[in-house]
């Protein structure tokens, strides 16, 4: 090759890859607020997480994006490590149809109408329209259409002027005979391999070996190694991607580079073994831009229903690999980046993470009271712990939420961002007032305080009524039942009667002599504490009540 063409080849690969970035970013942008949920929401079997991730990954065109927003979603707790694996195997063969789109671009024109639906007319349409949209739109989904039709149209010239680059090159026989070092499997999968690695995308990877085929001397024999190796690299953005996530976001991102050299292994063994013994006649075939496409769709099919039943196994191996190590059952914050451009995403991953610190300041109260019953310094422990992740859940979230709402959001999101800001505090505030209980009953246990059988009594009555209050709150707050909420007042108003009557009772105790000061003291802390976990479920209550009975 000329120095000319080596430079046209590079420009043509930039356009390429530009365009398809463009192309990419708009069609997230177009449809990223209707698919993406879909995913985590219909995922629940088998076949609808491949088929969800096959539709999914054709639409926006990239196995690796999908992949990355799978391992985002398993990563907040969103969707299960089971239910991505199924999503991610779909991804595999939802990419080919980029090379579908990019045969577009091998249509020749000759005569009238040919040259009406020739390759340049196409472009040229496309990037009129694309260029209108952009600069004449006046809604965000408009201009992005805009975008992806642009994108289409660098994308096309770019595949031209790779493939007029390569012209030349099949009559070179420095060219033929690297080909011939293709034929070797290893070598072509290891190539494939760390060339789609390098360009972070295997559409794009597919794009280059069906602009090179135009030069008339790739074989099916050296073609199919390249096409398998492409497979396996795609894997490098989606562990990138697992950089900085939980133990559930690096076994989902190991799931792709496990799934694809699990499958690209039984293809190419099944392939090669029987080719040893039939011996192929096509492996001489000359492979065209379309033929590609063909191989490669068959191949990642072939590969996809190899895959389906061993999802199971797949897991268990992304398991053993990526070892959890902490025993703790407190989760750890973990807000997505990912979603933030999305809002539906957004405050839906929100949701589930204050549904989250809202379960363990409830638990964590329930343990601090059990402590009032026998007190253990683990339990307590845990109680601690809990303090300190909520307080990250509380700061996390509402930064988060204030970044999200600073995007279009419709009433129903509005609603509940509102609800989520205004009682992160008074779910805090639980976490805060179950630690000083513990406290307490750490008091009662290191001075061998006795309440009297009648205290005793009371308190356990007045701790049944505030687990039951505080669940109650979880379950209107985590399921926006206003209904609910209404119960959570009723028991509000009897925890305060009970307090109530207790202060009455503790004082006549004091008069009979039965109790001292000191314990009066304990008793009446409990008591104010529970009042205060009493009045933040109820504010939670109040706030879900005016919001949603709207």
């Amino acid at each position: 090759m000329s120095l000319s063409e080596i430079i046209q080849l590079l420009c043509g690969i930039s356009l390429f890859l530009f365009g398809m970035s463009l192309m990419g970013d708009g069609l997230k942008k177009v449809s990223g607020n209707k698919l993406e949920p879909i995913l985590y929401r219909l995922s629940n079997t088998r076949l609808k997480g491949v088929l969800l991730g096959t539709g999914v990954t054709a639409v926006i065109q990239s196995s690796s994006a999908t992949a990355v927003m799978v391992v985002g979603f398993v990563n907040s707790g969103m969707m299960k490590l089971a239910q991505g694996i199924n999503v991610i195997i779909g991804a595999l063969l939802g990419t080919s149809i980029t090379g579908w789109i990019l045969c577009l671009s091998y249509i020749e024109g000759a005569g009238d109408l040919k040259a009406l639906l020739s390759t340049s007319t196409l472009t040229g349409v496309v990037a009129i329209a694309g260029t209108l949209l952009r600069t004449a739109g006046k809604t965000p989904n408009v201009k992005n259409t805009g975008d992806i039709f642009l994108g289409f149209s660098v994308l096309m010239i770019g595949m031209k002027m790779m493939s007029e680059a390569v012209g030349g090159l099949g009559s070179s026989p420095h060219f033929i005979h690297l080909l011939s070092t293709l034929s070797n499997p290893f070598l072509g999968i290891l190539i494939g391999a760390a060339f789609t690695a390098l360009l972070q995308s295997a559409s794009a990877a597919v794009g280059i070996v069906q602009a090179l085929s135009v030069t008339g001397a790739m074989s099916f024999e050296s073609t199919l190694p390249l096409l398998l190796g492409i497979v396996v690299g795609a894997a490098a953005p989606v562990m990138l991607s697992s950089f900085g996530a939980t133990i559930s976001g690096k076994r989902t991102a190991m799931v792709y580079p496990i799934a694809t050299s699990l499958g690209v292994m039984f293809f190419s063994s099944i392939y090669y073994i029987a080719d040893s013994m039939i011996g192929f006649k096509f492996t001489d075939t000359i492979m065209t831009p379309f033929s590609i496409a063909i191989v490669n769709t068959i191949m990642r099919l072939l590969i996809v229903l190899f895959l389906m039943p061993f999802t199971d196994i797949i897991e268990a191996l992304v398991c053993m690999i990526v070892v959890d190590k902490d025993t703790d059952n407190i989760p750890e914050v973990r807000m997505e980046e990912r979603f933030i451009p999305y809002p539906a995403l957004a405050i839906d991953h929100s949701r589930h993470m204050v549904d989250e610190m809202a379960r363990i300041s409830i638990k964590s109260l329930s343990r601090a009271l059990s402590l009032f019953d026998r007190y253990d310094e683990a339990l307590m422990g845990k109680v601690l712990k809990a303090e300190n992740a909520v307080d990250s859940y509380e700061d996390a979230i509402g930064n988060y939420l204030v970044r999200v709402t600073k995007h279009e959001l419709s009433q129903l999101q509005n609603n509940y961002a509102s609800l989520a800001l205004h009682t992160l505090s008074d779910i805090e505030r639980i976490s805060d007032h179950a630690l000083n209980l513990a406290e307490r009953a750490k008091e009662i246990t290191d001075d061998e305080v006795v309440f009297s059988r009648e205290a005793r009594s009371e308190l356990s009555e007045l701790f049944n009524l505030i687990r039951k209050e505080a669940t109650a709150a979880l379950d209107a707050f985590t399921e926006a039942d206003s209904l609910e909420a209404g119960n959570v007042n009723v028991l509000d108003e009897q925890v305060h009667a009970l307090c109530d009557s207790m202060k009455n009772n503790h004082i006549e105790r004091l008069q009979r002599a039965e109790c001292t000061i000191q314990h009066g003291v304990i008793f009446n802390d409990i008591i104010t504490l529970c009042e205060r976990v009493s009045n933040h479920c109820s504010h939670i209550a109040d706030v879900l009540i005016s919001l949603f009975s709207k």
